[in-house]
């Protein structure tokens, strides 16, 4: 998918930023400008986002647009790091993801779509917490936990949104809130939700399947990055999380902190078709992450090691995997 001109720090944040804050990366289009406009309000710290301008007619004019989305709020230059990529490719979602986090100033980051809402004071829970601070340092992954309405209606005005757990929970039990698209729990199941209503503290993740996507907080030194072959809607998140877990990353889960999808029209025919293509790439993709840091781990003497453990876990169940690293190590 080249070639493609990236400029970083196409706009850059006036605020020098402390080296232990997470940084937001995210990836937006034009007609998400008002919502990214709602999160640097709603976060007031360090983002990282990628936004992508077609090499056409129009190029000019939609720079035009991100000069006066930028402008129009006082937090964006504060706060927020823009770097644009210029090419003829749509869809990019991967590639977008790297250039945010590979440009973020912090040493944590989150992978945040940029329709969900934080809806809690994130960074003073974090501040708050030894046990997730220790997690962060060692480079293992935090999360939160994610929800939608179940009338779509309601999701629209993020200012509408519960601040707190307690809140949440309320609504979760009047059957106005739920998990996000919780008509596929592969997607989120693996979060447990109905041990975080009841839990004080982080705990770990230990139901993984690999369709598992939730927005996480890592640390941007010795995290892998997103395939870049993912192109379009379906399983780019996925298998970007994927590799993350395979490479020995475990995933733990925020007692206090949540996020709410903010409500929108989906393109559903061209995520149809995207995602059909892409659901066979992830096939042959998860293959070849396992055979890979399989191979990885063996040269570095750490198969025996529990930083294998996920690998293992996983790639165990694809057919022949096991049967074959008993052969590679009797080599």
């Amino acid at each position: 998918m080249q070639p493609s001109k990236v400029l970083p720090y196409y706009f850059k944040a006036g605020r020098k930023f402390d080296p232990e804050a997470v940084t937001i990366t995210t990836l937006i289009t034009f007609d998400r400008y008002p919502i990214f406009s709602k999160l640097v309000t709603n976060y007031q710290g360090p983002i990282s986002v990628s936004i992508h301008v077609n090499d056409d007619e129009n190029r000019d004019e939609n720079l035009s647009k991100l000069h006066d989305m930028y402008n129009s709020n006082p937090f964006m230059k504060e706060f927020v790091d823009v770097h644009v990529v210029v090419d003829k490719f749509d869809r990019q979602f991967n590639m977008w993801r790297n250039v945010a986090r590979f440009f973020a100033r912090t040493n944590y980051f989150m992978m945040l779509d940029v329709d969900f809402h934080i809806c809690t004071n994130l960074k003073h829970h974090l501040s708050l917490d030894p046990e997730a601070q220790k997690l962060m340092r060692s480079g293992a992954a935090v999360l939160l936990p994610a929800f939608e309405y179940v009338n779509q209606d309601d999701g629209i005005d993020s200012a509408t949104f519960p601040k707190d757990k307690e809140s949440a929970i309320r609504l979760v039990q009047e059957k106005k809130l739920t998990v996000f698209h919780d008509f596929f729990l592969k997607g989120h199941g693996a979060t447990n939700y109905e041990r975080w209503y009841k839990t004080d503290s982080v705990y770990k993740v230990t139901e993984y399947q690999h369709s598992y996507e939730p927005y996480v907080i890592l640390k941007k030194e010795g995290t892998p990055w997103c395939d870049e072959r993912f192109v379009g809607y379906g399983a780019n998140k996925a298998a970007c999380l994927f590799e993350i877990y395979i490479s020995g990353i475990d995933y733990y889960v925020l007692p206090h902190d949540f996020l709410i999808h903010q409500s929108h029209p989906y393109k559903e025919e061209t995520r149809k078709q995207e995602r059909k293509y892409n659901r066979k790439l992830y096939q042959n993709f998860q293959e070849e992450v396992c055979f890979r840091y399989a191979m990885r781990f063996v040269h570095a003497n750490l198969w025996d090691s529990p930083k294998a453990n996920n690998l293992k876990e996983q790639c165990n169940k694809i057919r022949g995997f096991k049967q074959a690293m008993t052969q590679f190590s009797q080599l």
